[in-house]
């Protein structure tokens, strides 16, 4: 009777070790919300490979894998068409947290004012999670480029009608408005060429195809200091961390070009707010890791982490800033 006694004791230490070790490896299991098991979680960028949101996806995809001990997470791209293609994506898929959109400030607070109708509802088609990183864009030229900052570059514009073409990384993108903000505030004219994500809009400039681009401040830094651009200025309030000695547009003197962008992910609408909580606050966290602190520092942004209630009220104030923007440069793109 005392060796059965014996046996059981052991028996029920060893379930309680067991438990315990389940529990502190995959709490998101555990407590039986999210994710399901065995279902795979799929975080949309509706970028291409590649790309500076692509690259991050993929780490905080990671991230969310370790944290959920090896649950299966994808990062699946759908670019194009200024991010509609992956809004409708997640706009119509189930809402039970596996469908996730990783995407930019353009998504849900600049398409809503540039287009008369939208493909997806920017509020009721989505649930706001997580602002995982703050952006901004930095305006760079070739090498080569005849100017050097903002007053030579608008000298030479006025010597050199029709010369001068900038990229974007999409119409209606905070790369494109930019450009637009920046030629209404010096008088100068541009040919805007548009492109299919940053990896597209950084080789053209690489190749000499367009003298200009607003870029993603991970590329930007990236092409400046290995030699490959030279940067024109920040559009940032200021100085981007990762570029010291380079001057912010209001700096130079041209003002208005200082809205913080931002990457964020949302789920589709009409979230359970228990499980939307429960992801937004795991993003939070794995948005301050380390690794993330690490990579963020290395593209020139900044981490966040805000999320709920407080990240849905970002979207809303940004929303409105940039529609006064998008209203005052007469920007429609249909």
């Amino acid at each position: 009777m005392k060796n059965l006694l014996s046996r059981r004791r052991t028996l029920l230490v060893t379930l309680a070790a067991f438990a315990a070790t389940v529990l502190a490896v995959a709490p998101a299991v555990a407590q039986g919300v999210w994710p399901i098991a065995g279902k795979p979680i799929r975080i949309v960028v509706p970028f291409p490979a590649g790309s500076g949101s692509d690259a991050t996806a993929r780490v905080i995809a990671k991230l969310l894998s370790e944290e959920l001990a090896g649950q299966v997470v994808i990062v699946d791209n759908k670019p194009g068409a200024g991010t509609f293609i992956g809004a409708q994506d997640i706009a119509r898929a189930p809402a039970d947290g596996h469908a996730l959109l990783y995407t930019i400030v353009i998504t849900h607070t600049q398409n809503p004012h540039l287009y008369t109708k939208l493909p997806y509802d920017p509020v009721k088609d989505f649930t706001p999670l997580t602002q995982m990183v703050k952006s901004a864009t930095v305006l760079i030229a070739p090498p080569g480029a005849p100017f050097n900052n903002v007053q030579e570059l608008v000298a030479y514009a006025r010597a050199n009608p029709g010369k001068l073409n900038y990229a974007s990384y999409s119409q209606g993108s905070t790369s494109h408005l930019n450009a637009e903000l920046l030629q209404m505030r010096t008088g100068i004219s541009m040919l805007h060429v548009p492109y299919k994500g940053t990896a597209d809009a950084s080789r053209a400039l690489l190749s000499g195809d367009v003298q200009l681009y607003f870029d993603g401040t991970a590329s930007a830094v990236n092409l400046i200091k290995a030699g490959k651009a030279k940067g024109i200025g920040s559009a940032t309030p200021t100085r981007v961390g990762a570029l010291p000695n380079l001057p912010t547009l209001t700096e130079q003197g041209v003002k208005g070009l200082d809205i913080v962008g931002w990457q964020a992910i949302f789920g589709p609408g009409g979230m359970d707010p228990a499980v939307a909580k429960k992801i937004g606050d795991l993003l939070a966290r794995i948005a301050r890791s380390p690794e993330m602190l690490k990579l963020i520092e290395t593209q020139g942004n900044e981490p966040s982490g805000v999320s709920g209630e407080d990240f849905a009220a970002i979207v809303r104030s940004d929303s409105d800033r940039w529609g006064e923007v998008i209203r005052a440069a007469r920007i429609k793109l249909d």
